[in-house]
């Protein structure tokens, strides 16, 4: 049973442009292998926290890609004693799709004089050869201090955080105060929202709409878009087109290492010109 909820919500998207050739752009997007690093905001107010979490990894693994949960929430586990000197040893494979890394606290372990945890980040390459993507769940100040050297290390911010919400106001309070934090601390003035549905009587998109207006009002921040999940649905529902979507637009805007760059592994995945992602 996964660490994280077991619910499997549909969706309501509000994105962007739709790509012309979805098969064509993940086949470009994987034609070398790749491994991109994802910020995830978790949100203790949430009813459904772990619903995130999972529908991800499920959009993931629909497109042939293996998923880390890098839970370094407020709620997450503490990691194993072996852990804390090889990460390898806390990553639980959980799916064919799916493996999970119990980390509280280990993002600051990883803190430099600048207060900079990217480190964090290569030892999880080195410690997880065989994924695909890397969902970092923490913290705002935690994500913040992992991915403050995103531009150099991607020459660009593409980095959208994502945020999670649902109508409860210590939810919505918290999502504000994530996206504040992104923006002051990170740099980051973009993000994306995914809110649990059916928690009781405030529209999702009025949440949607008030977290939108304060962030571009107060912050100069912008939500990208915003999606819809439905967390009483069962786990073994397939993600609709509108989910994928967003896994889409996620992947591409993903902080990526090229396999190239990935330190050595005898258990390291063969390149995708032997071993596809994509068939």
């Amino acid at each position: 049973m996964s660490p994280f909820a077991s619910a499997q919500p549909s969706e309501a998207f509000h994105p962007g442009s739709q790509p012309v050739d979805q098969a064509a752009g993940l086949r470009q997007m994987f034609s070398t292998r790749m491994l991109r690093f994802v910020p995830v905001v978790s949100n203790p107010h949430l009813l459904f926290g772990g619903v995130v979490l999972e529908r991800l990894c499920t959009a993931f693994g629909t497109q042939g890609l293996h998923t880390l949960v890098v839970d370094a929430s407020e709620r997450a586990g503490t990691p194993r004693e072996l852990a804390e000197f090889d990460l390898r040893e806390g990553i639980e494979r959980l799916s064919s799709e799916c493996s999970y890394l119990a980390a509280r606290g280990l993002p600051l372990r990883h803190v430099d004089a600048r207060g900079s945890s990217s480190s964090f980040l290569d030892s999880l390459a080195e410690a997880a050869p065989h994924v695909d993507v890397v969902l970092v769940y923490g913290s705002a100040s935690d994500l913040s201090r992992t991915f403050c050297d995103a531009p150099r290390r991607d020459g660009a911010l593409r980095l959208r955080p994502l945020i999670s919400v649902d109508d409860q106001p210590a939810a919505i309070t918290h999502a504000y105060a994530a996206i504040k934090i992104l923006a002051q601390r990170g740099g980051f003035l973009a993000h994306d929202l995914i809110v649990c549905g059916r928690t009781g009587k405030t529209p999702p998109a009025a949440v949607a709409q008030r977290l939108a207006e304060c962030a571009d009002s107060f912050l100069g921040a912008a939500q990208r878009s915003w999606i819809e999940i439905d967390p009483t649905q069962p786990a073994t529902a397939v993600p609709g087109p509108t989910l994928a979507q967003l896994a889409r637009d996620t992947l591409a805007s993903a902080l990526v290492q090229p396999a190239a760059m990935l330190p050595p592994h005898p258990q390291a995945a063969l390149p995708a010109r032997l071993a596809p992602v994509l068939n």
